[in-house]
């Protein structure tokens, strides 16, 4: 098939029920997931960190899967460190439409998990940093070493916060707390758990087909409007596959999954990266050596983001600017102020 030919009203009709697709799946996802993890006990942040991480991140799997295979990595790199960033900007619409007036998002959203997996994310995006100052022939198992000290950053965290859920329910156990006593988030999954595994398993296919059809489909709108590749895949690119992420963490704010929603995001941003591993994997080629000033920049305004939000859970504020926290208000001008400059590297 041939997109080039396409018109550009063609494209935009299809970008738009790509991004309809995409919602409409998410929530479902959300509603499966959280009955998946209320009925194996696995805890909403375990949830939010493996099953809607990887889920809604497999539009950018297909993008850096096409990008190796290819050995044309400029627009996979920028989408994966430039989804970071605006990825934790999605907070603030979880915020404002997720949680709304009743409390800032950190404020209901916090916990050991969630603070382990935002400092496993600024660990794993410092290793970037660091990677990017070695030569490309650093060279092992077809990757650098960094690739995979990442990968078991991203195991690590996830064994960590299987042991908090562990010791939370043995706890639960010895202080005789049952689920009739607990404040459980409401669930508004309706059927069986064969009948959620199913929904999980369809969405996700149509997430990943419908994440593609928005790749193929705004690179070449933003190649008909004159945008360079590293600028197309840190901005509009990102965004475009943010997608998933927005639909899903507001449908989990909705049903009081507010671990979830945050856990969503930073596992997420946590996992992106370990997709530079499978493109070394496929391409042959030192990714992370490679890495252009606007990606190192890219990367530092993650990290800036996400410790924005771990302040916000540690530092707690009921205040509200404009139905967003404090936290979240502070997020938006800096990353505002990040695109700005983001636009001047380029």
């Amino acid at each position: 098939m041939n997109i080039s030919s396409f018109s550009s009203t063609l494209l935009l009709t299809i970008f738009l029920f790509s991004t309809i697709a995409i919602w409409i799946s998410g929530v479902r996802l959300t509603k499966a997931i959280d009955a998946i993890t209320s009925h194996f006990n696995l805890g909403e942040a375990f949830g939010g960190m493996v099953f809607l991480a990887i889920v809604t991140n497999l539009p950018e799997i297909a993008i850096t899967c096409v990008a190796a295979y290819y050995r044309d990595y400029d627009i996979a790199i920028s989408n994966i460190l430039g989804g970071i960033a605006i990825q934790t900007v999605v907070l603030v619409l979880i915020d404002i439409f997720g949680v709304g007036r009743s409390a800032p998002l950190t404020e209901k959203g916090h916990s050991k998990v969630l603070m382990v997996e935002g400092v496993a994310l600024i660990f794993i995006l410092s290793i970037v940093i660091m990677a990017s100052q070695f030569p490309s022939t650093f060279i092992f198992a077809r990757s650098t070493p960094f690739e995979w000290i990442i990968l078991a950053i991203w195991l690590g965290t996830i064994y960590l916060t299987s042991t908090f859920m562990s010791k939370k329910k043995t706890s639960l156990i010895q202080h005789k707390v049952t689920p009739q006593n607990l404040r459980l988030p409401k669930s508004k999954f309706q059927g069986t758990i064969n009948a959620a595994i199913w929904v999980l398993s369809i969405a996700a296919i149509i997430t990943l087909f419908a994440g593609w059809a928005l790749v193929v489909t705004g690179e070449q709108l933003a190649t008909r409007w004159g945008m360079s590749g590293v600028l197309f895949g840190g901005t509009i690119l990102a965004l475009c596959t943010a997608l998933p992420e927005i639909s899903t963490g507001i449908a989990s704010a909705k049903i009081r999954d507010y671990n979830m929603a945050v856990s969503d995001i930073f596992g997420g941003n946590a996992f992106l990266p370990v997709l530079f591993l499978m493109a070394s994997l496929i391409g042959g080629d030192a990714i992370l050596p490679n890495l252009k000033p606007s990606d190192i920049y890219l990367t530092v305004l993650g990290i800036i983001l996400t410790g924005i939000y771990m302040i916000g859970m540690v530092v707690h504020s009921k205040k509200q600017i404009l139905r967003m926290g404090i936290d979240s208000f502070i997020v938006v001008i800096v990353y505002l102020l990040g695109l700005w400059g983001f636009m001047y590297i380029v």
